[in-house]
């Protein structure tokens, strides 16, 4: 499944952002009876194309085999569900949402998002490739239907009567091999007064702030705006507002028309998104080639840490089993050796052992069973509310450790 040229406008893939080695899947967890069996490793090697600047990985799985049997529900997390709450209430009023209304969310997991519209009387369908996840949200009352998003989807629902006046996909778009057929199936199912958001991690943001862990073989793509508009564009889909968001370490949201619809003017705010990715150097080169250079330093001082805590005797546990957190930790070959176990509140990660590091996934009980010198947050984007759930830490005397931006010890 490698793919040498551009993922959107076919350029070939020359230049390195980020080489990260061979890794396995980040959501590949593997059962303790199948430890010693051997684990698909494939190269974490991000490219920038050198035309439309949109960074990307090679493809070496197919969507099929990563989310056939998906091991990520969104309802975990107490922050996303507040911030699923309020993305619901706002669309509402700023849309003017009812009940003749359609919300259609694509990739939409356990039914975290579409849930606050039902409550809200607001009809709904979520589309979802992992059948085990979509009937949970069937379950919780969501209306789901299991397939990969694209243009031939698009045009099925759209027969079966599912056309938009609202289109939501959250942290989807970066996850799409084919990104042209998945941005050509909002055009086909949204209304033509219709509104499709998208929220992704905004590639500034992951360069500012060093956020390589967030490279994973499921991440196809990472975007800005400036790429973004070249790619909506492409398909008559014209982006007329954008919104920063503090989620997964800085996000945008994007909303898209139909080019036909002038009624939404473009915005200020895209104005001066355009202008701020630009003065950052987005659309040069050089750019993204000093990235590289700070992923090494971060693996030093990730490891710098763990060899320091071992020699002076301490324990060390991981708080989080994320994908971010199997990119980090075998990208600096961090084992049980260094981290003897990570907690994680998802039952579906409980008693399985993180990929490549072989790092036992428990409840999180076991820190406060194992009173451990550090805990160290694996996802880093939820430090406020992780140290806030496990405040009782610090009764002992344990510290929190954050390695992204920078590592942090935290009192």
């Amino acid at each position: 499944m490698r793919k040498s040229s551009c993922r959107f406008c076919s350029a070939p893939l020359q230049m390195t952002f980020a080489d990260l080695g061979m890794q396995p899947p980040s959501n590949s967890y593997v059962k303790p009876d199948l430890a010693n069996q051997m684990e698909r490793f494939y190269p974490l090697h991000a490219f920038v194309c050198e035309a439309c600047k949109l960074v990307q990985l090679e493809e070496f799985e197919t969507p099929d085999e990563i989310f056939s049997d998906y091991l990520y529900f969104s309802s975990y997390s107490d922050s996303w569900l507040q911030h699923a709450k309020a993305y619901a209430q706002t669309m509402r009023a700023r849309f003017g949402l009812g009940a003749s209304s359609k919300v259609v969310e694509i990739a939409s997991n356990d039914g975290y998002l579409l849930k606050w519209f039902v409550d809200m009387g607001v009809p709904v369908l979520g589309v979802e490739p992992a059948a085990n996840v979509a009937d949970v949200a069937r379950k919780a009352g969501v209306p789901s239907d299991v397939a990969f998003f694209g243009e031939a989807t698009a045009k099925r629902l759209h027969a079966e009567g599912h056309a938009a006046d609202l289109m939501a996909a959250n942290n989807v778009l970066a996850h799409v091999p084919d990104i042209n057929d998945f941005v050509e199936g909002f055009r086909v199912l949204l209304k033509p007064r219709g509104v499709a958001t998208f929220e992704f991690p905004h590639l500034l943001r992951l360069i500012e702030q060093n956020q390589f862990d967030t490279i994973y073989h499921e991440h196809f793509s990472y975007i800005s705006f400036l790429t973004a508009e070249r790619i909506f564009a492409e398909h008559d889909l014209v982006l007329y507002d954008v919104e920063e968001l503090p989620t997964h370490g800085g996000s945008l949201r994007l909303y898209a028309r139909h080019r036909a619809n002038e009624a939404l003017a473009v915005t200020d705010a895209v104005v001066r998104m355009r202008r701020r990715e630009t003065d950052a150097g987005l659309d040069n080169l050089d750019v993204y080639a000093k990235f590289a250079a700070k992923v090494v330093e971060t693996k030093c001082a990730v490891l710098d840490f763990f060899i320091r805590a071992r020699r002076e005797g301490k324990r060390v546990a991981g708080y989080g089993a994320p994908a971010k957190g199997n990119t980090l930790l075998n990208y600096c070959g961090a084992g049980a050796e260094f981290l003897a176990f990570t907690v994680d509140r998802s039952p579906h990660k409980q008693g399985l052992l993180l990929p490549g590091s072989h790092i036992p996934v428990l409840s999180p009980q076991a820190i406060f069973d194992a009173k451990p010198d550090y805990v160290f947050i694996l996802p880093w984007n939820l430090r406020d509310e992780v140290m806030e759930q496990m405040a009782g830490v610090r009764a002992w005397g344990g510290k929190f450790v954050v390695p992204i931006p920078e590592l942090r010890i935290i009192d």
